[in-house]
């Protein structure tokens, strides 16, 4: 079962700012949305960071691995001018000024763990344990009937990320990420207890939209970017994808 919002903002502000960035989920509540998907994964000092390359280079200037820097470091490097000059100096923030914004905001939070190869449940774990301490009052009780969203989710391509994370988090709902759906699909997602199956919308079909929703799960979607495609999916029963396009597709899209 689906419990979140429908239209996510992806890596926070989709083509509209720098990804993984403050100024990204700024863009993102700018636009209407109160719901957004950004990667996380360790510094050297094992402080959970926003970042999807594990390799320094595209997003950041420079040589290096994420791996490699303390979050101080990586909090001095310039994580926006590759974006445009507007947000020059724009800083890789750490997860959790990311979470107490969002948390301020009331914006909801899909947390991909993006381990980097070989840290994968050192960073399931510590993702997992910072996000129970920063929602120890709602763990606490519960995700009450329509307030499910009260609590955000986490969702990895890593099988032993999310394992990590539902030991050290059971309470944090869990998503399974896929690009092709797997044949073992529901033993996976049943291992994880996880409540939903994420995958890419080019590889997904219908018969196996209606399969996923019939098994119980909820069905996520990435990265949607033109209405007519965001129409097709919701009719095969998807429950909700993330945009890049939150300049095309409002927060409030619905099939017509």
């Amino acid at each position: 079962m689906w419990f979140f919002p429908k239209i996510i903002a992806h890596r926070g502000g989709g083509k509209l700012a720098p990804e993984n960035t403050l100024a990204a989920v700024r863009c993102g509540l700018a636009h209407g949305f109160h719901a957004v998907e950004f990667d996380v994964m360790l510094s050297s000092d094992s402080i959970p960071v926003l970042m999807h390359d594990p390799q320094f280079g595209r997003t950041v200037p420079g040589k290096g691995a994420v791996n490699e820097a303390s979050a101080r470091q990586l909090a001095a490097m310039d994580a926006g001018s590759w974006f445009g000059p507007q947000f020059a100096g724009e800083p890789v923030p750490s997860f959790e000024d990311v979470a107490t914004f969002c948390k301020s905001n009331g914006i909801w939070m899909n947390i991909e763990i993006k381990p980097v190869p070989g840290f994968e449940v050192e960073t399931g774990r510590f993702v997992a344990e910072l996000t129970r301490r920063l929602f120890a009052e709602e763990v606490a009780t519960g995700m009450p009937k329509g307030n499910a969203a009260a609590l955000p989710l986490f969702s990895s391509f890593s099988f032993e990320a999310l394992v990590a994370a539902k030991t050290a988090a059971p309470e944090i709902p869990r998503g399974y990420l896929v690009d092709r759906i797997p044949a073992d699909w529901r033993e996976k997602l049943r291992a994880l207890d996880a409540i939903a199956l994420h995958t890419n919308h080019k590889n997904l079909t219908p018969e196996y939209a209606r399969a996923i929703r019939q098994a119980g799960f909820g069905l996520f979607c990435y990265t949607v970017n033109t209405p007519e495609r965001a129409r097709e999916i919701f009719q095969w029963g998807v429950d909700a994808f993330c945009t890049d396009r939150i300049d095309l597709i409002g927060a409030d899209f619905a099939v017509d």
